[in-house]
């Protein structure tokens, strides 16, 4: 049994930390008279990146330059290094693993399930959460779109994966996003569990088999999926 796992709102709560730094770096910007910047995150216009595959390798610094840029054609190293530390400090310090996040993982493992992370973003900032987390022992390999060059959005890190383990045919693809997670599942044949929580939770699902509130549930599902 294969089971490939997301990290960002399915294990831990990176949006609920990146809305820490963000509410923190409002005032902070307040002070520096960056004034578009302000109205840029007020307006929510940030929502337009979403489908960004360019984005999807970054991590959090290097979409605060992003973000700035695309807003400002020139921005101080000194103002974007004092923003990075701010958001870096302000994230880490409100980063958490769900609550069944363990129970899940070590679920999986007494079922002698080959776990396999497969997460976007840049490799320093994504290692930097597993260590953080401490999570890293569970997994038996570990996909990143800032390693591959290939975000979720397209199949081609779900199929490294399933050629990594071929002798696997029964794969589980557990995730919170259904655009990324669910499809990439689908594309190589998965049976997908959508966990409704965090950023996407709201969006409609078109590719998920399961839909669960969470991993507990999700875990459920697959104990079930694996006895038929």
């Amino acid at each position: 049994m294969l089971v490939i796992v997301d990290l960002d709102d399915t294990l831990c709560n990176t949006w609920e930390a990146a809305r820490w730094s963000v509410l923190r770096l409002l005032p902070h910007l307040v002070r520096k008279r960056k004034f578009r910047a302000l109205l840029y995150i007020l307006t929510q216009r940030y929502k337009e990146l979403e489908q960004s595959r360019e984005l999807h390798l970054l991590d959090l610094d290097e979409l605060v330059e992003n973000f700035m840029e695309r807003i400002y054609q020139k921005i101080s190293e000194g103002d974007l290094r004092e923003m990075f530390e701010l958001v870096d400090r302000t994230f880490f310090s409100n980063l958490k693993l769900y609550p069944d996040a363990i129970e899940f993982l070590e679920g999986l493992k007494d079922m002698n399930a080959k776990l396999v992370l497969v997460t976007d973003s840049s490799s320093e900032w994504q290692r930097k959460k597993l260590e953080y987390l401490n999570i890293k022992r569970y997994f038996d390999y570990i996909v990143i779109s800032g390693e591959t060059g290939h975000s979720k959005l397209e199949s081609y890190n779900f199929m490294l994966v399933k050629r990594k383990f071929p002798k696997e045919s029964e794969i589980y693809v557990v995730g919170d996003r259904d655009d990324t997670d669910m499809r990439g599942g689908k594309e190589i044949g998965a049976t997908t569990i959508l966990v409704k929580r965090g950023y996407f939770k709201s969006l409609l699902p078109k590719h998920a088999d399961y839909i669960v509130k969470d991993l507990r549930e999700a875990l459920e599902v697959i104990k079930r999926e694996h006895k038929k």
